[in-house]
């Protein structure tokens, strides 16, 4: 491996490069446009766009892009290249300053939500200079926004950027009340811990259900899973190593800080994490994280799995959202300091993400449904799909003393003491973490816990930042208008307080006990997206995003559709799927077990007439039911996906899969994992969970 210190952010062209290669006016009027919002005059445009040329094709780089974020969920490439031909017929090297700042794509093409109609296919991309481009197999990226020739947003950049600003600018009304009058700016940060699957090509390739839809669909646990708790933390096998220096490498290359690895739960799973920065950088880097990953792991004859839920009753992957935010002078604002229940500012701050979140319940489930991660969510590897959050003890009774006026001592950090007297002590946090909450407070940040491993990080930091954005302006407008703004503000945190409190939850989050809990406190339980999704458009919703500038009614409605839709084509591809391999794989294999043991009770009969072929008759009789099982299940699901394609509205599709094609495809699931425990090996058509995963050795 290289030196990290010669190879990070050499295919960026970062803020030292610009410095470098911008003439100083360019390059002061590029930081006012970045740090103002203003509009970039164009002859400044061509400057830097004839400077990144340069700087691209000395790396290598033979063509640009405009590299956007469309409702797939995954970026969007268009490759262009440099060559452009003269009068005279000479080849030359050209990008314009038009070409940098603005660029074409076929909306139509793209998910719209019935934004754009098929012959409405223009739609524009528009540099964000708030990202860095950057060099990706020999291509100039530069991070764009993406919108309709009428100006709808078709991309999830554009409204996280719009949520920064609501978000900024209702954080310093607030901190300017409390004196900070240096405070011009307020950044969102977030890191993504990025969990994942690594398996070997070889049997990934024999696996439709994997190759069609990125999760098994049949099969059933090994006999050693993760039972004994050996892979997590474990001794990362070497051919991984190989694979996580490889990917260390080429992220470092593109200024992405990849810190921390390791092998997660469940056998052949494991975990990056980057160090936290802007919410809209750390989204532009773990698309790529994610791109880079699945490239890398091709070049080493491996499959990264990215689903949420690949393997039934293993664990599943998710993607832990570390939300926060700070000054621009460098006060993080979630910091409860020496003394939380003296901080008044801090206290005012964490009241309001107890408000928004308790209020806004249903955004934050939104955020993360998907077909995929319903199946993660309550599986006691990731958090129900009750929203609660998680302060630990001692900011609980902080809370609980502001809010009776009773005096509370603060708890002093303690030395943790193990015994042994050679270990040093160290100290003792007075909170402990808890791995079953979905949006847990971690000593200066949130992890929303609930994020799947695949989803895009846009979506959740979008309501994140704007709910909060709402509750801070609903807190400034009173406060701005009191006459005694101390007494004011100690009203405010404790009606907040008693009012809200009711999410906070400090305990178990897998119990069932909780589930009973959580409906007693009024709190919301969708179990799926479909459950979900209808939430979205409610009045309050609408309003809320309209209120800050986030979405229009029509982009919600929009977004809307397209994951009802997303939602009913991802069951209906796993539907068809099973069908398929059922049919023609899976009873045919059955069929053939069924007659090899049938031709062992000719020979055993054959050879003595009283031979005992009890077993043989049973495996007979109990393979066959499974059979005529699938068989049903496969007409049954046929059936239903026939009859689905004639329901037009969106909702209604996917409570149509929800309800009818869901237990249909579990029924067929059991009966062809039941086959699967008493065929022989030999008959069973696909590699089996264990050889899955344990086949990166």
């Amino acid at each position: 491996m290289s030196k990290i210190s010669e190879i990070f952010g050499t295919y960026v062209f970062s803020d030292s490069v610009m410095r470098e290669r911008l003439p100083k006016e360019t390059y002061t009027a590029l930081k006012q446009t970045i740090s103002e919002g203003s509009n970039l005059d164009s002859a400044l445009a061509g400057v830097i766009a004839n400077a990144m040329k340069d700087w691209a094709i000395e790396k290598g780089a033979t063509h640009y892009t405009h590299w956007f974020q469309p409702m797939t969920g995954i970026t969007a490439e268009k490759h262009d290249s440099f060559l452009s031909r003269t009068k005279e017929g000479h080849i030359i090297m050209e990008f314009s300053g038009k070409e940098l700042v603005k660029g074409e794509a076929d909306a139509s093409s793209f998910p719209s939500g019935g934004l754009r109609a098929t012959f409405e296919a223009r739609g524009y991309t528009a540099w964000d200079p708030t990202s860095y481009a950057f060099i990706k197999e020999n291509t100039l990226c530069i991070p764009t926004v993406f919108c309709s020739f009428g100006g709808e947003a078709l991309d999830k950049k554009t409204p996280l950027l719009k949520s920064l600003e609501a978000l900024s600018e209702q954080t310093v009304r607030i901190l300017r009340l409390f004196g900070h009058d240096d405070v011009k700016h307020v950044t969102a940060t977030m890191g993504a811990e990025q969990e994942y699957f690594l398996i070997d090509k070889s049997v990934y390739d024999k696996r439709k259900d994997l190759v069609y839809t990125g999760r098994t669909l049949f099969g059933t646990v090994p006999p050693k899973g993760q039972e004994l708790d050996v892979h997590y933390f474990g001794s990362i096998k070497p051919r991984v190593k190989a694979y996580m220096s490889e990917v260390n490498e080429e992220l470092w290359k593109l200024g992405i800080l990849a810190k921390t690895e390791h092998n997660e739960a469940a056998p052949a799973q494991h975990e990056l994490a980057p160090v936290y920065t802007a919410t809209n950088i750390a989204t532009d880097h773990n698309q790529i994280i994610m791109d880079v990953m699945k490239k890398v792991a091709a070049r080493h004859n491996m499959v990264c799995l990215l689903h949420e839920k690949p393997f039934a009753g293993v664990n599943g992957s998710g993607k832990h959202n570390n939300w926060g935010f700070e000054t621009d002078t460098g006060i993080n604002l979630l910091k409860p300091g020496a003394s939380p229940y003296e901080n008044a500012q801090f206290l005012l701050f964490l009241c309001a993400v107890l408000k928004a979140v308790d209020e806004h319940q249903d955004l934050l489930r939104i955020s993360v449904a998907t077909a995929g991660n319903d199946h993660r969510l309550g599986a006691h590897e990731a958090p129900p799909a009750v929203i609660s959050i998680f302060l630990g003890d001692e900011l609980t009774e902080v809370l609980n003393a502001v809010e009776k006026g009773s005096h509370y001592v603060s708890k002093k950090k303690v030395n943790l003491e193990v015994g042994v007297h050679t270990l040093p002590t160290f100290p003792k946090d007075n909170t402990d973490r808890n791995r079953t909450s979905p949006f847990a407070f971690t000593g200066n940040k949130f992890e929303f816990r609930m994020p799947g491993s695949s989803l895009s990080i846009a979506g959740p930091n979008i309501v994140l930042n704007t709910i909060v954005a709402d509750v801070l302006m609903e807190f400034a407008d009173k406060l701005e208008r009191a006459k005694d703004f101390k007494a004011a503000l100690n009203r405010l945190i404790k009606k907040t307080i008693r009012e809200h409190k009711r999410i906070i939850f400090n305990g178990n989050g897998y119990t069932e006990d909780w589930l009973e809990e959580a409906k007693r406190r009024g709190l919301l339980n969708l179990p799926t997206s479909a459950d979900a999704l209808p939430y979205y458009t409610s009045r309050k919703n609408v309003d809320l995003f309209a209120r800050h500038k986030v979405f229009t009614e029509a982009e919600i409605r929009s977004r809307c559709d397209i994951m009802l839709e997303n939602y009913s084509k991802t069951i209906n591809v796993e539907a068809l799927t099973m069908v398929d391999m059922a049919t023609h794989d899976l009873v045919p294999a059955v069929f053939a077990n069924i007659q090899a043991l049938g031709a062992s009770v000719v020979a055993a009969k054959g050879a003595v007439a009283c031979a005992d072929t009890g077993v043989q008759e049973k495996l007979i009789s109990e393979l066959s039911a499974r059979a005529r099982e699938m068989y049903e299940a496969s007409e049954a699901l046929n059936a239903v996906i026939e009859e689905s394609h004639g329901i037009t509205d969106a909702q209604a599709a996917a409570t149509f899969y929800k309800e009818k094609a869901l237990p249909l495809m579990t029924a067929l699931r059991e009966a062809a994992d039941g086959a699967e425990k008493m065929m022989g090996s030999k008959y069973y058509p696909y590699p089996t969970y264990g050889d899955i995963l344990f086949s990166v050795q």
